[in-house]
Protein backbone atom coordinates (compact mmCIF):
# COMPACT_ATOMS: atom_id res chain seq x y z
CA UNK A 1 0.00 0.00 0.00
CA UNK A 2 1.20 3.20 -0.92
CA UNK A 3 0.36 6.43 1.55
CA UNK A 4 0.46 9.55 -0.53
CA UNK A 5 1.51 12.47 1.14
CA UNK A 6 1.75 14.38 -2.66
CA UNK A 7 0.69 18.11 -2.95
CA UNK A 8 -1.10 17.68 -5.73
CA UNK A 9 -2.57 16.67 -7.64
CA UNK A 10 -4.65 15.26 -5.02
CA UNK A 11 -5.39 12.19 -3.46
CA UNK A 12 -9.28 11.28 -3.89
CA UNK A 13 -11.00 8.08 -2.63
CA UNK A 14 -10.66 4.90 -3.38
CA UNK A 15 -14.42 4.29 -4.48
CA UNK A 16 -14.05 7.53 -6.28
CA UNK A 17 -11.31 6.29 -8.17
CA UNK A 18 -12.93 2.69 -9.48
CA UNK A 19 -16.15 4.75 -10.08
CA UNK A 20 -13.96 7.36 -12.79
CA UNK A 21 -12.27 4.44 -14.38
CA UNK A 22 -15.81 2.13 -14.43
CA UNK A 23 -16.78 5.51 -16.25
CA UNK A 24 -13.85 5.84 -18.70
CA UNK A 25 -15.21 3.14 -19.99
CA UNK A 26 -18.79 3.08 -20.07
CA UNK A 27 -20.51 6.26 -18.50
CA UNK A 28 -23.65 5.80 -20.82
CA UNK A 29 -23.00 3.52 -23.03
CA UNK A 30 -19.66 5.74 -23.43
CA UNK A 31 -16.72 6.56 -22.37
CA UNK A 32 -17.04 9.65 -20.52
CA UNK A 33 -14.25 10.96 -22.15
CA UNK A 34 -16.17 11.37 -25.53
CA UNK A 35 -19.66 11.69 -24.42
CA UNK A 36 -20.51 14.78 -25.54
CA UNK A 37 -21.05 18.12 -22.91
CA UNK A 38 -24.22 19.12 -24.71
CA UNK A 39 -25.66 15.42 -23.70
CA UNK A 40 -28.51 15.65 -21.40
CA UNK A 41 -26.03 12.76 -19.58
CA UNK A 42 -23.59 15.31 -18.80
CA UNK A 43 -25.79 18.12 -18.51
CA UNK A 44 -27.20 16.58 -15.16
CA UNK A 45 -23.69 15.66 -14.37
CA UNK A 46 -22.56 19.42 -14.28
CA UNK A 47 -25.86 20.60 -12.83
CA UNK A 48 -25.31 17.58 -10.06
CA UNK A 49 -21.34 18.93 -9.43
CA UNK A 50 -22.95 22.31 -8.99
CA UNK A 51 -25.57 21.47 -6.58
CA UNK A 52 -23.19 18.98 -4.34
CA UNK A 53 -21.12 22.24 -3.61
CA UNK A 54 -24.14 24.06 -2.76
CA UNK A 55 -25.24 21.12 -0.12
CA UNK A 56 -21.66 20.52 1.05
CA UNK A 57 -21.03 24.14 2.01
CA UNK A 58 -24.43 25.43 2.97
CA UNK A 59 -24.39 27.97 0.00
CA UNK A 60 -26.59 30.42 0.25
CA UNK A 61 -29.49 31.82 -2.17
CA UNK A 62 -28.03 34.58 -4.21
CA UNK A 63 -25.14 32.61 -5.27
CA UNK A 64 -23.62 30.77 -8.41
CA UNK A 65 -21.39 27.61 -8.74
CA UNK A 66 -19.40 27.31 -12.18
CA UNK A 67 -16.49 25.09 -12.86
CA UNK A 68 -14.43 26.50 -14.94
CA UNK A 69 -10.88 26.15 -16.52
CA UNK A 70 -6.95 27.38 -16.02
CA UNK A 71 -6.52 26.89 -12.26
CA UNK A 72 -6.45 29.57 -9.63
CA UNK A 73 -3.59 30.91 -11.70
CA UNK A 74 -5.93 31.77 -14.63
CA UNK A 75 -8.08 32.58 -11.67
CA UNK A 76 -6.05 35.80 -10.35
CA UNK A 77 -7.15 37.65 -13.47
CA UNK A 78 -10.87 36.43 -13.51
CA UNK A 79 -10.62 37.83 -9.79
CA UNK A 80 -9.08 41.39 -10.40
CA UNK A 81 -10.76 42.07 -13.97
CA UNK A 82 -14.42 40.74 -12.27
CA UNK A 83 -13.72 42.87 -9.20
CA UNK A 84 -12.63 45.66 -10.53
CA UNK A 85 -14.70 48.98 -9.71
CA UNK A 86 -14.49 52.94 -10.16
CA UNK A 87 -11.31 52.95 -7.66
CA UNK A 88 -9.46 50.19 -9.28
CA UNK A 89 -7.56 49.77 -5.93
CA UNK A 90 -7.21 46.57 -4.04
CA UNK A 91 -6.30 45.14 -0.99
CA UNK A 92 -4.14 41.87 -0.87
CA UNK A 93 -2.36 39.70 2.07
CA UNK A 94 0.79 38.26 0.56
CA UNK A 95 1.35 34.96 2.81
CA UNK A 96 2.97 32.96 -0.27
CA UNK A 97 3.68 32.14 -3.68
CA UNK A 98 0.42 31.58 -4.75
CA UNK A 99 -0.60 34.93 -2.77
CA UNK A 100 2.31 36.98 -4.68
CA UNK A 101 0.61 35.24 -7.88
CA UNK A 102 -2.43 36.96 -7.09
CA UNK A 103 -0.91 40.02 -6.62
CA UNK A 104 1.30 40.26 -9.38
CA UNK A 105 -1.56 39.39 -11.84
CA UNK A 106 -3.63 41.92 -10.43
CA UNK A 107 -1.65 44.33 -11.15
CA UNK A 108 -0.61 43.57 -14.63
CA UNK A 109 -4.35 44.19 -15.61
CA UNK A 110 -4.44 47.71 -14.23
CA UNK A 111 -4.96 47.17 -10.63
CA UNK A 112 -4.07 49.07 -8.09
CA UNK A 113 -2.94 46.90 -5.41
CA UNK A 114 -2.07 47.46 -1.64
CA UNK A 115 -0.23 45.06 0.07
CA UNK A 116 -1.67 46.31 3.34
CA UNK A 117 -0.03 43.01 5.20
CA UNK A 118 2.56 40.13 4.58
CA UNK A 119 4.87 37.53 6.07
CA UNK A 120 7.58 37.82 3.55
CA UNK A 121 9.65 39.23 6.22
CA UNK A 122 9.97 36.29 7.63
CA UNK A 123 9.60 33.60 4.80
CA UNK A 124 6.30 33.28 5.14
CA UNK A 125 6.37 31.45 8.13
CA UNK A 126 3.67 32.81 9.79
CA UNK A 127 0.13 34.83 9.21
CA UNK A 128 -0.33 38.67 9.49
CA UNK A 129 -1.71 39.90 12.61
CA UNK A 130 -3.10 43.75 13.51
CA UNK A 131 -3.03 44.71 10.53
CA UNK A 132 -5.47 47.83 9.03
CA UNK A 133 -7.90 46.99 5.88
CA UNK A 134 -7.51 49.96 3.46
CA UNK A 135 -10.78 51.84 3.47
CA UNK A 136 -10.72 52.33 -0.34
CA UNK A 137 -10.42 49.15 -1.70
CA UNK A 138 -12.78 47.74 -4.02
CA UNK A 139 -12.15 44.44 -2.59
CA UNK A 140 -9.80 42.20 -0.25
CA UNK A 141 -7.75 39.27 -1.33
CA UNK A 142 -6.30 36.39 0.70
CA UNK A 143 -4.94 32.73 0.43
CA UNK A 144 -6.44 30.66 3.16
CA UNK A 145 -4.18 27.70 2.87
CA UNK A 146 -0.41 27.97 1.60
CA UNK A 147 0.66 24.53 0.42
CA UNK A 148 4.42 25.31 0.01
CA UNK A 149 5.46 26.92 3.92
CA UNK A 150 2.40 25.06 5.39
CA UNK A 151 0.32 28.36 6.95
CA UNK A 152 -3.35 28.35 7.17
CA UNK A 153 -5.79 30.94 8.31
CA UNK A 154 -7.26 29.96 11.01
CA UNK A 155 -9.57 33.73 10.92
CA UNK A 156 -10.30 34.90 8.16
CA UNK A 157 -10.04 39.01 7.66
CA UNK A 158 -13.22 40.32 8.53
CA UNK A 159 -14.17 43.91 6.45
CA UNK A 160 -17.50 45.24 5.04
CA UNK A 161 -15.50 45.53 1.63
CA UNK A 162 -16.00 42.46 -1.23
CA UNK A 163 -13.90 40.11 0.02
CA UNK A 164 -12.14 37.38 -2.48
CA UNK A 165 -10.14 33.98 -1.25
CA UNK A 166 -8.52 31.26 -3.06
CA UNK A 167 -8.86 28.50 -1.04
CA UNK A 168 -7.70 26.20 -3.56
CA UNK A 169 -5.80 23.80 -1.05
CA UNK A 170 -8.49 23.78 2.10
CA UNK A 171 -12.15 24.01 0.09
CA UNK A 172 -14.22 21.33 1.70
CA UNK A 173 -12.09 20.62 4.54
CA UNK A 174 -13.48 22.69 7.20
CA UNK A 175 -16.69 24.25 7.57
CA UNK A 176 -16.70 27.97 6.66
CA UNK A 177 -19.62 30.73 6.05
CA UNK A 178 -19.83 31.46 2.42
CA UNK A 179 -21.74 34.41 3.11
CA UNK A 180 -18.89 36.21 4.40
CA UNK A 181 -16.97 35.86 0.83
CA UNK A 182 -18.30 37.98 -2.53
CA UNK A 183 -16.16 35.58 -4.38
CA UNK A 184 -14.16 32.18 -3.77
CA UNK A 185 -12.51 30.42 -6.43
CA UNK A 186 -9.97 26.93 -6.20
CA UNK A 187 -8.13 24.73 -8.41
CA UNK A 188 -9.94 21.40 -7.79
CA UNK A 189 -6.59 19.42 -7.70
CA UNK A 190 -6.51 19.36 -3.89
CA UNK A 191 -9.61 18.23 -2.61
CA UNK A 192 -12.30 18.23 -5.19
CA UNK A 193 -11.11 15.65 -7.53
CA UNK A 194 -8.24 15.78 -10.79
CA UNK A 195 -6.65 18.84 -12.13
CA UNK A 196 -8.59 20.32 -14.69
CA UNK A 197 -11.61 22.55 -13.49
CA UNK A 198 -11.77 25.63 -11.25
CA UNK A 199 -14.52 26.25 -9.14
CA UNK A 200 -16.01 29.61 -8.36
CA UNK A 201 -18.72 30.77 -6.02
CA UNK A 202 -20.03 33.49 -6.43
CA UNK A 203 -22.09 36.70 -5.31
CA UNK A 204 -24.71 36.76 -7.71
CA UNK A 205 -24.96 40.93 -7.19
CA UNK A 206 -21.47 41.49 -8.20
CA UNK A 207 -21.37 39.77 -11.36
CA UNK A 208 -21.61 42.47 -14.28
CA UNK A 209 -20.61 45.72 -12.69
CA UNK A 210 -16.44 45.72 -13.67
CA UNK A 211 -15.51 48.51 -14.77
CA UNK A 212 -12.61 47.09 -16.75
CA UNK A 213 -12.41 48.19 -20.54
CA UNK A 214 -10.69 45.03 -20.84
CA UNK A 215 -12.88 41.97 -20.82
CA UNK A 216 -12.59 38.36 -22.63
CA UNK A 217 -15.77 36.89 -22.70
CA UNK A 218 -13.90 33.60 -21.18
CA UNK A 219 -13.05 35.60 -18.15
CA UNK A 220 -16.71 37.12 -17.80
CA UNK A 221 -17.65 35.43 -14.70
CA UNK A 222 -21.09 36.46 -15.59
CA UNK A 223 -21.30 35.20 -18.98
CA UNK A 224 -19.82 31.76 -17.45
CA UNK A 225 -23.04 31.61 -14.98
CA UNK A 226 -25.41 32.53 -17.24
CA UNK A 227 -24.22 30.10 -19.86
CA UNK A 228 -24.03 27.33 -16.81
CA UNK A 229 -20.36 26.61 -17.11
CA UNK A 230 -20.65 25.88 -20.74
CA UNK A 231 -19.76 28.53 -22.58
CA UNK A 232 -17.29 26.51 -23.92
CA UNK A 233 -16.53 22.50 -23.33
CA UNK A 234 -15.86 22.23 -20.20
CA UNK A 235 -13.69 20.22 -18.09
CA UNK A 236 -15.94 16.79 -18.55
CA UNK A 237 -13.89 14.51 -17.01
CA UNK A 238 -12.65 16.66 -13.94
CA UNK A 239 -16.12 17.74 -13.38
CA UNK A 240 -17.43 14.00 -13.75
CA UNK A 241 -15.16 12.93 -10.71
CA UNK A 242 -15.76 16.12 -8.52
CA UNK A 243 -19.13 15.28 -8.43
CA UNK A 244 -18.39 11.67 -7.65
CA UNK A 245 -15.93 13.11 -4.62
CA UNK A 246 -18.75 15.49 -3.83
CA UNK A 247 -21.45 12.31 -3.25
CA UNK A 248 -19.21 10.77 -1.11
CA UNK A 249 -17.75 13.51 1.14
CA UNK A 250 -21.61 14.08 1.81
CA UNK A 251 -22.36 10.14 2.06
CA UNK A 252 -19.63 9.97 4.65
CA UNK A 253 -20.57 12.97 6.69
CA UNK A 254 -19.88 16.06 4.76
CA UNK A 255 -17.40 18.55 5.50
CA UNK A 256 -17.95 19.02 9.69
CA UNK A 257 -16.99 15.13 9.87
CA UNK A 258 -14.25 15.72 7.33
CA UNK A 259 -13.35 18.62 9.48
CA UNK A 260 -12.90 16.61 12.14
CA UNK A 261 -10.78 14.08 10.75
CA UNK A 262 -8.28 16.46 9.45
CA UNK A 263 -7.97 17.62 12.77
CA UNK A 264 -6.97 14.90 14.21
CA UNK A 265 -4.61 14.24 11.84
CA UNK A 266 -2.89 17.29 12.06
CA UNK A 267 -2.80 17.01 15.94
CA UNK A 268 -1.75 13.52 15.35
CA UNK A 269 1.58 14.36 13.58
CA UNK A 270 2.46 18.05 14.86
CA UNK A 271 2.30 16.16 18.23
CA UNK A 272 5.29 13.89 16.93
CA UNK A 273 7.07 16.36 15.44
CA UNK A 274 7.19 18.79 18.50
CA UNK A 275 8.16 16.11 20.58
CA UNK A 276 10.71 14.18 18.59
CA UNK A 277 14.26 15.80 19.17
CA UNK A 278 15.41 14.78 15.55
CA UNK A 279 12.33 16.95 13.86
CA UNK A 280 11.26 20.60 14.39
CA UNK A 281 8.61 22.51 12.61
CA UNK A 282 9.09 25.91 11.09
CA UNK A 283 6.62 28.04 11.08
CA UNK A 284 4.49 29.65 13.76
CA UNK A 285 2.54 27.23 16.15
CA UNK A 286 -0.95 29.38 15.94
CA UNK A 287 -0.72 29.44 12.16
CA UNK A 288 -0.06 25.66 11.15
CA UNK A 289 -1.46 24.32 8.35
CA UNK A 290 -3.95 21.35 8.68
CA UNK A 291 -3.81 20.63 5.19
CA UNK A 292 0.31 21.39 4.27
CA UNK A 293 2.26 20.46 7.01
CA UNK A 294 6.22 21.32 6.67
CA UNK A 295 9.19 20.42 9.45
CA UNK A 296 12.81 19.58 8.68
CA UNK A 297 15.33 17.72 10.09
CA UNK A 298 17.12 19.62 12.69
CA UNK A 299 20.76 17.37 11.38
CA UNK A 300 20.62 17.53 7.77
CA UNK A 301 23.07 15.06 8.10
CA UNK A 302 20.38 12.20 8.97
CA UNK A 303 18.45 13.13 5.31
CA UNK A 304 19.70 10.68 3.20
CA UNK A 305 18.90 7.78 6.28
CA UNK A 306 15.56 9.26 7.43
CA UNK A 307 14.77 9.18 3.39
CA UNK A 308 15.75 5.74 2.77
CA UNK A 309 12.87 4.43 5.76
CA UNK A 310 9.82 6.53 4.86
CA UNK A 311 10.21 5.11 1.21
CA UNK A 312 10.79 1.68 2.27
CA UNK A 313 7.33 2.21 4.56
CA UNK A 314 5.66 3.26 0.80
CA UNK A 315 5.20 6.36 1.84
CA UNK A 316 5.37 8.54 -1.38
CA UNK A 317 5.13 12.56 -2.49
CA UNK A 318 7.01 13.50 1.13
CA UNK A 319 10.00 15.62 0.14
CA UNK A 320 9.40 20.02 0.76
CA UNK A 321 8.59 22.01 -1.80
CA UNK A 322 12.22 22.65 -4.46
CA UNK A 323 11.51 26.76 -2.84
CA UNK A 324 11.88 25.66 0.59
CA UNK A 325 13.60 21.97 1.12
CA UNK A 326 13.04 20.10 4.11
CA UNK A 327 9.31 17.75 4.31
CA UNK A 328 5.99 18.31 3.61
CA UNK A 329 3.14 16.10 4.50
CA UNK A 330 0.24 16.98 2.52
CA UNK A 331 -3.08 15.67 4.65
CA UNK A 332 -5.76 15.86 2.31
CA UNK A 333 -9.42 15.06 2.78
CA UNK A 334 -8.81 11.08 1.59
CA UNK A 335 -5.78 10.79 2.99
CA UNK A 336 -6.62 7.90 6.12
CA UNK A 337 -5.34 8.71 9.40
CA UNK A 338 -3.66 5.41 9.04
CA UNK A 339 -1.26 6.78 6.67
CA UNK A 340 -0.47 9.31 8.98
CA UNK A 341 0.38 6.90 11.50
CA UNK A 342 2.52 5.30 9.55
CA UNK A 343 4.37 8.44 8.82
CA UNK A 344 4.70 8.95 12.41
CA UNK A 345 5.65 5.61 13.41
CA UNK A 346 8.64 5.84 10.64
CA UNK A 347 9.56 9.23 12.48
CA UNK A 348 9.67 7.27 16.00
CA UNK A 349 11.46 4.65 14.93
CA UNK A 350 14.14 6.80 13.25
CA UNK A 351 14.87 8.51 16.74
CA UNK A 352 15.03 4.94 18.21
CA UNK A 353 17.80 3.90 15.91
CA UNK A 354 20.07 7.51 15.52
CA UNK A 355 18.43 9.70 18.35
Amino acid sequence: MKHNFGAGPCILPQEVFKQAADAVIDFNGLSILEVSHRHKDFVAVMDEAMDLVKKALNVPAGYSVAYLQGGATLGFTIVALNMMRETMKAGYINTGTWASGAIKEAKKVGVDVNVFASSEDKKFSYIPKGYTIPSDADYIHFTSNNTIYGTQFHDFPKTDLPLVCDMSSDIFSKEINVADFDLIYAGAQKNLGPAGATLYIVKDEILGKSTSPFMPTYLDLKQQVEKESMLNTPPVFSVYVAMLNLRNLLANGGVKAMEQRNNAKAALLYSEIDANPLFKGPVAVEDRSKMNITFLLENEAHQEAFDKMWKEAGIVGLPGHRSTGGYRASMYNALPLESVQVLVDVMKEFTRKNG
